[in-house]
């Protein structure tokens, strides 16, 4: 494991947020992990010039934010 770089670890870092936050029991810690997770992977594939994992992480840390914004202006109106 020597000869794995930085954007390699990145890489590495995603899945681990990404496993990480499926054992979240709390819907607000999964999403924002998880959204950690889809970031890494996203600059990860960027990098790399992999299209298809940067464009579906990028639409999942928006699906987070959307989803995040009205957990907590639900909580905001009650």
């Amino acid at each position: 494991m020597g000869n794995i770089d930085m954007i390699e670890w990145l890489g590495y870092l995603g899945s681990v947020f990404v496993a990480f936050s499926l054992m979240m029991t709390s819907i607000i810690k999964l999403r924002i992990i998880n959204m950690m997770g889809a970031i890494c992977f996203a600059v990860y594939g960027f990098t790399i010039h992999a299209m298809p994992v940067a464009v579906i992480n990028s639409v999942l840390i928006v699906i987070n934010l959307y989803y995040l914004g009205r957990i907590f202006l639900e909580r905001t109106t009650s």
